[in-house]
């Protein structure tokens, strides 16, 4: 068989770009709408909408929370939160919605699933306007319509090799020379973050990110895995009687403990719409790249295809930043500071703020803080 040429690898790419484009064409459909594309593609589809709908979910679930703590911040005798009705619904959806996260590996490549988190972000900000009566900015329009043009890019351009995840095939990865090397490699760089962390108490953003993703990697080849063996297991032939169904079940439970763990310091650390961004790029990037390595997912893809998966996954990426930035500082109020919600202070008087003095204010009395009882200005 002849090689191909530089102009024969063109008019391949081409065809393949007329394959996924194509709409209404002559004869057999072959477009992203069309019946051909839609058989072909049925099985990643409904995982595909197994992990929209999850990440809807999730996000319900992150609102009715939100709503269940303003509703106790405002009542006079506060109960703990887990004795709300509220939050119970909120738990159960989020097993929900991670349920539907889960089994959606099962059906669909990690390269597929892993970068529809951020329709997680976006319906949270969508399911805030409306229900929590949040500003609706016009960086969130922005955003979402990135979110949703870079996730109409990746449903169509991601690998559509339809892959059966068998014990027999998880076991020929899990020894392969490629996924032992990027082990390795990985344990390195964790081991060598986790001594600035913890040794040299270097708590930045990034570090702390980095084992996330580092773990998350893991998360999802492990939970690709089970889901997978379980899946064929309903469909085929019964895997779960192997040992590595069990081994990476180890793996899935244990790096989702430590993940949570690193990711919860940085939410304690960092703002809120400083992490939410950063750890969506960090945990879809590794969890592209430990698809690629484990499970060959991109195996035979044409660059074109490639570059406009990766053009989908920065358009993803970008409507997530737009749509969190500045998004905590419009709650924060600065009217005044109140020294009675300080630990230990009692204080009945608050200072209020006055820009049109040397001093920082007045007490609510008027008089000025900066004068001595005689009436005299204090030098400054």
């Amino acid at each position: 068989m002849a090689a191909l040429g530089p102009r024969d690898a063109a008019s391949v790419a081409l065809d393949e770009l007329a394959w996924n484009f194509t709409y209404g064409a002559p004869g057999a459909g072959n477009g992203s709408l069309s019946g051909e594309w839609y058989r072909r593609n049925q099985i990643h589809l409904f995982g595909v909408v197994l992990a929209i709908l999850g990440n809807l979910i999730i996000s319900i679930s992150l609102n009715i929370q939100k709503y269940s703590h303003l509703q106790s911040a405002l009542q006079e005798h506060r109960r703990p939160f887990f004795k709300t009705a509220s939050w119970w619904c909120a738990v159960v959806l989020m097993a929900v919605g991670e349920t539907g996260n889960f089994a959606a590996y099962g059906f669909a490549p990690i390269t597929l699933i892993a970068p529809l988190g951020c329709m997680s972000v976006t319906g949270s900000a969508v399911i805030s306007v409306i229900f929590l009566k949040e500003n609706l900015r016009a960086s969130d329009l922005v955003g979402m319509t990135l979110a949703l043009a870079g996730t109409y890019l990746l449903v169509n351009f991601a690998p559509t090799i339809t892959q059966s995840v068998s014990a027999r095939t998880v076991q020929y990865y899990f020894v392969g020379w490629k996924f032992l090397i990027y082990v390795i490699l990985e344990m390195l760089v964790f081991c060598i973050l986790l001594y600035f962390h913890q040794r040299k108490g270097m708590k930045h953003l990034l570090i702390l990110l980095t084992l996330v993703a580092l773990l998350a990697s893991l998360t999802v080849i492990s939970v690709k895995a089970v889901s997978g063996m379980i899946t064929f297991s309903v469909m085929d032939k019964m895997q779960l009687t192997y040992p590595i169904f069990y081994i990476m079940f180890i793996i899935m439970i244990a790096s989702c403990v430590f993940q949570v763990k690193f990711l919860n310091q940085a939410t304690k650390l960092y703002s809120t719409a400083m992490v939410v961004p950063v750890n969506h790029v960090f945990f879809t990037t590794s969890a592209i790249v430990a698809g690629i390595i484990f499970y060959q997912e991109f195996l035979g893809a044409a660059f074109l295809t490639t570059f406009i998966y990766l053009f989908g996954c920065f358009l993803s990426f970008l409507g997530v930043f737009l749509v969190t930035r500045n998004r905590e500082k419009e709650h924060l109020q600065q009217s005044y500071i109140d020294f009675g919600n300080i630990p230990g202070t009692q204080m009945l008087d608050k200072i209020q703020p006055d820009s049109n003095g040397l001093s920082y204010g007045t007490l609510p009395d008027g008089s000025d803080p900066t004068k001595s009882q005689s009436g005299e200005k204090k030098e400054v």
